[in-house]
């Protein structure tokens, strides 16, 4: 969608079919293509399965991840690093580039447990809550959403690692890892899409933190709606269904302190970037503009006298 710039570095994604395609297009595309404008970087979007789909070594596109790096290692045009995202993930203006001052001999990943803006079990106990007071009371207030690492990779027969990702945002070199996680895809067959509805996310933690391959970025760098709705605008569980400018307005204001955020989930939360168009009229994007000039400008701490606010 974009041709890689001198620096050989691209963002891809996959979205296969029009329920994800479409919504991409509509909702994500914009924030995408600003970012990769504003750091001189690819945008390479795959609309169809990386591997056939009567070859025995298909697995979901969940699973086609792996072998991004590969195709991009055979494609025409030359590609250094490659950021993977998900389609439902918004990216701000003021979003610095991903693979500035990154270690290319290691693959980046974003904790969802360590180094968070508030402690881990603060966003659970709040989503739980959150979720059986407004969306069903039905929802358990203790459940699979508090489970430990040592059971996280136990139920998937997985040597327990020290940390999680969601693998909804990770970066890589594609000549020094696109081969190794293409070969540790085809070293499974179709029967692990039986686990966990068919996702890859324990498994590409493994293959990552096992090796010592693993580069810990800025949670900024994925910044999990479900965590930031929960513990900034936990209004809108309540006020959301009828009041899309206020949803647009939550989203624009964690885009203000956030590089991507992803709305990952298959609850309300995570439906919400599908709803608004966000930072798609001038007037949206007036203030992440202005801050971007406002950075630039040296400040002195010179006092000035006491300043009224105006009537």
């Amino acid at each position: 969608m974009i041709p890689p710039g001198k620096s050989g570095n691209v963002l891809a994604t996959i979205a296969i079919g029009d329920a994800y395609l479409k919504p991409f297009m509509e909702y994500a595309f914009a924030t995408w293509e600003m970012y990769c404008k504003r750091h001189d970087l690819g945008l390479i979007l795959f609309d169809d399965h990386l591997i056939n789909t009567d070859h025995p070594d298909w697995k979901n596109p969940y699973w086609q991840k792996f072998l991004i790096g590969e195709a991009l290692n055979s494609a025409t045009f030359q590609t250094n690093n490659v950021c993977c995202l998900d389609t439902d993930i918004l990216i701000s203006p003021l979003a610095p580039n991903i693979f500035d001052s990154r270690d290319d001999t290691k693959v980046g990943l974003i904790s969802k447990r360590k180094n968070l803006p508030l402690e881990h079990q603060q966003y659970l106990r709040r989503m739980a809550f959150l979720r059986n007071r407004f969306y069903d009371a039905k929802y358990p207030l203790d459940s699979s959403l508090f489970i430990s690492l040592n059971d996280l990779y136990a139920e998937a027969g997985l040597e327990v690692q020290p940390d999680d990702a969601c693998s909804g945002v990770f970066v890589y070199n594609c000549l020094k890892h696109g081969l190794l996680l293409a070969e540790y895809y085809r070293s499974f067959d179709q029967n692990i899409m039986e686990q966990d509805n068919g996702g890859e996310q324990r498994f590409l933690n493994h293959f990552v933190q096992s090796r010592n391959l693993v580069e810990w970025l800025d949670y900024r760098f994925q910044a999990l709606w479900v965590y930031e709705i929960s513990s900034k605008y936990p209004f809108l569980y309540s006020d959301h269904k009828d009041n899309l400018q206020l949803i647009k307005s939550c989203i624009e204001a964690s885009l203000f302190t956030n590089h991507f955020l992803h709305f990952a989930g298959s609850w309300h939360e995570g439906k919400m970037w599908e709803q608004v168009r966000v930072l798609d009229t001038p007037e949206s994007l007036a203030m992440f503009e202005a801050f971007i000039a406002y950075m630039k400008v040296p400040v002195f701490g010179k006092p000035l006298g006491q300043v009224k606010p105006s009537a």
